[in-house]
């Protein structure tokens, strides 16, 4: 019994032994067939892939350019001031609201002035009594003369008719000054703008109790308007005091006539700043962000190419594909560059592909060295 189990045991063993085997014969031969049919179909000249179609250049060199750097800047008013009273006191009227836009001279806020009123009333009454008694004081002093010229008074009550004048003038000229100066401050009770502009805040309303010099209103010129611009010391020594520059904002281009230079380093940009006068109502208003056009010439040989033309190379250097003829097509070969100025979408460079080369324009992420390749619209 046990022996026949073991043969039929065996027996199976070789039958699986033997469909393993069939199957990989029969595997070999469906390859093999496979690439026969593949081997009729293609033609005796036919390429193994066809070269991609890819976007080109021709480098061409010079030995300068025309460079335009861009460096932003706030836009903001010429002046801008946080008026208040030289004078404490209570705000009788607030006539101005924020976003009014006022001209020099107009009144803004008035203070209570019925105190103020009465002393000058009161300083003007002093300064009569004064220029009484030094009315009466010189009269005096005439009769003195008078009476010295006659030989009836001594010269000392002639010097005393004369300090008690003198003293007299001084005593109505010191009440004349008090009067005035309670004057100017009844003229400064009224706040009044001190050039055209627009009221951006208003700190302070009617009945409250205003403090010296604390601001009640905040007016800012927007009628004419500068930009500050950091910009690299080597640059901004080229700029021209009086000359206009383009000057870009959302709204548009406008001519920015640069002011002055400062011509002092600072320390955390390393630049200096560039004051920029900016025509109103054209783009350009307070707390904007512009950004200032600056053409230079670079004395530096290279020529111009698209940015999508660089390759990240060895060593974090850039490369670009040069187009090399190969038997009626082209293979490309990278050529280190060097990257000297880069604007916008086109960059500068220099380096081991020469005058007249033909250079790959985009698409290099989806190639490699020794590609076949051919120029969409032919090569040159």
């Amino acid at each position: 019994m046990a022996g026949g189990i073991t043969g039929t045991i065996r027996a199976g063993a070789s039958r699986l032994a033997l469909g393993v085997a069939t199957a990989a014969v029969l595997v070999v031969v469906a390859v093999i067939a496979v690439s026969a049919l593949r081997s009729a179909g293609a033609g005796p000249g036919q390429a193994a892939a066809e070269p991609l179609p890819v976007e080109t250049f021709t480098a061409r060199y010079g030995d300068q350019t025309v460079m335009e750097a861009r460096y932003p800047g706030l836009v903001s008013p010429w002046r801008a001031s946080a008026l208040g009273f030289e004078s404490g006191g209570r705000i009788e009227a607030v006539e101005a609201r924020i976003g009014d836009r006022v001209s020099a001279g107009a009144v803004l806020a008035r203070l209570d002035t019925r105190t103020l009123e009465a002393q000058i009333a009161a300083a003007r009454a002093e300064t009569a009594a004064a220029e009484a008694q030094a009315g009466l004081a010189r009269v005096t002093l005439e009769r003195q003369q008078a009476l010295v010229d006659r030989g009836h008074v001594s010269a000392q009550r002639l010097d005393e008719s004369g300090a008690s004048e003198r003293a007299a003038l001084a005593r109505a000229a010191s009440a004349r000054a008090s009067a005035e100066a309670l004057a100017v401050r009844l003229e400064l009770a009224s706040l009044t703008a001190p050039f055209d502009g627009v009221v951006t805040a208003r700190h302070l309303d009617e009945g409250a109790i205003a403090p010296p010099g604390a601001p009640v209103i905040t007016l800012v010129e927007d009628g004419r308007l500068e930009m500050r611009v950091s910009i690299p010391a080597p640059e901004a020594g080229r700029l021209e005091a009086g000359r206009d520059y383009p000057a870009e904002f959302a709204g548009g281009r406008v001519d920015a006539r640069l002011r002055a230079v400062t011509g002092v380093i600072e320390m955390e940009q390393r630049a200096v700043t560039a004051v920029f006068d900016l025509p109103s109502g054209q783009g350009a208003t307070s707390g904007a962000v512009g950004r200032v056009l600056v053409r230079t010439t670079l004395d530096e040989r290279g020529f111009w190419a698209p940015v999508t033309a660089l390759a990240e190379g060895r060593r974090g250097l850039w490369s670009m594909y040069v187009l090399i003829a190969d038997n009626g097509a082209f293979t490309i070969e990278p050529r280190p560059v060097e990257v000297i100025h880069t604007e916008g979408d086109t960059v500068y460079v220099r380096g081991a592909v020469n005058d007249g080369d033909t250079v790959m324009a985009a698409g290099v992420n989806r190639v490699a060295p020794g590609q076949r390749v051919r120029p969409e619209g032919g090569a040159s």
